[in-house]
């Protein structure tokens, strides 16, 4: 039953429906942008969310309105008991998605069809075998290819995301949008974002209006269709006339999407995150862990959300280290 109050919308006005669910912080790959080349201090086990409390707090933020989860990781396909958190989450009455590598993902087909879960976000940062390699630290390549390949198949809804690097994948633009010309998907390309340990900085970055340049570079003008996007939409989206698939821009630092906001990140031990942006975190495991209800955290986290990327509401913010240095790695974030 749904709390009459609404716990969920912020002092802006906006309410949250949209959860996203982090299940561990390990990785079968070790992304540049994602892990720092050091690796990071894990949570001790103790500290992570079990598959009861992880369906407990979901069920919560059910009551109060979510109506989407997405589990993310870390990889969460490598988490052992990822059947039992699939199983549990699918008799709530939301829409379930995950994001993955695709490492693995041809091993939980089956296992994933029976939960309910339709659409599947794919990271993939570059379409050359040797560049995937050097960014992910992995020689993986031909199996997350070929898993993509049979996720379409086997007719799931699939998004390719790929961060995008000037002087790194930034030629591959076109590529990606290629790979949408035979294949139903979507290629979702993603400003480089700050998080601690990736080595940020704003010369980096491949802007909404730099994708744009590319694609008018290659394609006339009459090919190139804009498209409706949905209620609380990340992404810009298009498509090239008689292409199967389509393409989106994610501008999170130039162009960002903060007013239709509806999206909170919960960490796989238990941390309340308001914002990718924000280095803020509200601890619902530990009063979970002692009987309490989480429901006061959750308001007071959610009327705490800044209008814009976790305060940083100009792109001189966004630069300044001391600002932005304290947020987590992605990799304990969750995607």
């Amino acid at each position: 039953m749904k709390n009459d109050k609404n716990i969920l919308q912020d002092a802006h006005g906006r309410d949250h429906a949209y959860l996203r669910i982090s299940l561990i912080e390990r990785c079968n790959l070790r992304c540049t942008y994602c892990m720092p080349e050091e690796g990071v201090k894990l949570s001790p086990k103790s500290r992570l969310m079990t598959y009861e409390e992880i369906y407990e707090i979901a069920k919560t933020f059910v009551n109060n309105g979510v109506t989407k989860i997405r589990l993310t990781g870390g990889e969460p396909l490598i988490r052992k008991d990822i059947p039992v958190i699939l199983e549990k989450l699918a008799t709530l009455p939301v829409e379930l998605s995950i994001t993955s590598n695709a490492v693995i993902i041809d091993k939980f087909i089956d296992v994933l069809k029976a939960n309910g879960v339709k659409k599947i976000n794919v990271s993939l940062d570059s379409l050359d075998e040797g560049k995937f390699k050097h960014i992910t630290r992995r020689a993986e390549f031909k199996k997350v290819y070929n898993n993509i390949l049979l996720l379409v198949k086997e007719g799931f809804t699939v998004k390719v995301n790929a961060v995008l690097m000037k002087g790194f994948n930034d030629n591959e633009i076109i590529d990606f949008i290629n790979f949408t010309k035979d294949l139903p998907i979507s290629v979702r390309f993603i400003e480089f974002m700050p998080f601690d340990g990736n080595k940020w900085n704003m010369a980096k970055m491949v802007s909404y209006a730099e994708v744009m340049s590319f694609v008018n570079d290659a394609f006339p003008e009459q090919r190139i269709e804009r498209l409706q996007d949905a209620p609380n939409d990340t992404s810009k989206n298009y498509k090239i006339k008689g292409y199967k698939g389509s393409f989106a821009i994610i501008s999170s630092v130039t162009n960002p999407f903060c007013d239709s906001c509806n999206r909170l990140r919960l960490t796989a031990n238990g941390q309340l995150k308001n914002c990718l942006f924000s280095s803020g975190e509200s601890d619902l495991l530990t009063v979970l862990r002692a009987g309490k209800s989480i429901e006061p955290i959750i308001e007071k986290a959610v009327k705490a959300k800044f209008k814009i990327r976790g305060g940083m509401d100009t792109l001189e913010k966004l630069e300044e280290p001391k600002l932005r240095n304290n947020n987590r790695s992605m990799i304990t974030i969750g995607g």
